[in-house]
Formats: C-alpha cells, structure tokens, sequence
C-alpha cells in the first residue's frame, strides 16, 4: 500500500538511485501538460527535501516555460526491475541557467555531459509511494549515446544556436528563459 512522507528518507534516496529513469510533470496556468522521460545520471539528491537535476538540450524546453509561470512540478520514479514500487516526489522548482549562482552551486554534482542546458531545483514537499504492480518488467540495457554525440557534433555555438531556434518558446508559445542570461567568460 502507498505511503505518504514529508521528506525524502534513506531508503527512497536509495530507490530513486537505483532507477535508470524518471519523469518530469509540469504544468502552466494554461496550456499544455508536460510529461518528459529523463536519464543519463542526471538527478541528485541534495537533502531530504530537495534534488537537483541537470537538464539536457532535447527538441523542446517545456518545463523551463512552466516553471516560469508555475512552479509547481512532480517528479516520478517506476521501479522495471525487482519489487515493484511507484515513488512521485512532489514540490515547487526553479530553472537556473549557466552563469547563476544556483547554477554554479550544483553543476559539480553532475557529470560532463554536452548540451546541459539549466539546473532544475526542486524544493520536496511531499514524497509518496505506491504499489506500481501493474508496471511491468523491464531489462536495461544501457544508455543511449545519440544525445551525446549529436550535442557534441553541434558543438557549444550549435547548441547555442539550437536553443534559440526551438527551445526559447513552448509549444504555447511561452517563454522559456534559455540564452537570456548573460554567460560568464
């Protein structure tokens, strides 16, 4: 049966660890409802009641536009393998692009990966666990290499470029924030 917890306790920090992928829920006032896969070693843990995650270039920025008019986000864990277990973590987050003071507080956690593109910061209410006895098994195999070697084949500048040709807008035409910042150096 699911519980409900106020924080992140050691043996969810030790599930979510232990998932190979997790998904991302956002929402504006109005508009579409973004739901994203995300992988790669890319989500820390940083307190019982907040994670981080470094999010990479993909073909749209959804949740940067959300987060900007809401901050409200939920994050879900699915255990494919071994005993079946749901965990959603449920809170209000923030984007924080290169050059911040955010940014540069948390991209030391993460590995080296080519197209990051913003640091989300999500502040944990409320964590919640269910049964996930109808998900069903799964065998990972590793991940994949194509968003690497494509963000390494655009280079910096084409990233850059990138970003504002299809990440600085929603699929409502909201804002996303990405390339307003002025980056140090």
């Amino acid at each position: 049966m699911g519980k409900q917890y106020d924080s992140i306790n050691d043996k969810l920090v030790d599930f979510i660890i232990r998932q190979q992928i997790f998904f991302v829920a956002t929402a504006a006032v109005d508009g579409r409802i973004n739901l994203s896969p995300k992988g790669m070693d890319s989500l820390r843990v940083v307190s019982p009641n907040q994670v981080v995650w470094l999010n990479l270039t993909g073909s749209g920025n959804e949740t940067a536009a959300h987060l900007l008019e809401s901050d409200r986000m939920t994050l879900m864990f699915c255990a494919f393998d071994a005993d079946p277990k749901i965990l959603r973590l449920y809170g209000h987050a923030a984007v924080h692009h290169e050059g911040s003071a955010e940014w540069d507080a948390h991209i030391g956690r993460f590995p080296s990966l080519p197209g990051a593109r913003q640091i989300v910061v999500m502040d944990v209410d409320l964590a919640q666990t269910s049964c996930g006895f109808g998900v069903p098994l799964f065998e990972y195999q590793g991940d994949r290499d194509t968003l690497k070697e494509w963000a390494n084949k655009k280079g910096e500048e084409g990233i850059r470029e990138y970003w504002q040709k299809r990440n600085s807008v929603s699929l409502d035409g909201k804002p996303t924030g990405v390339g307003e910042r002025k980056v140090k150096g």
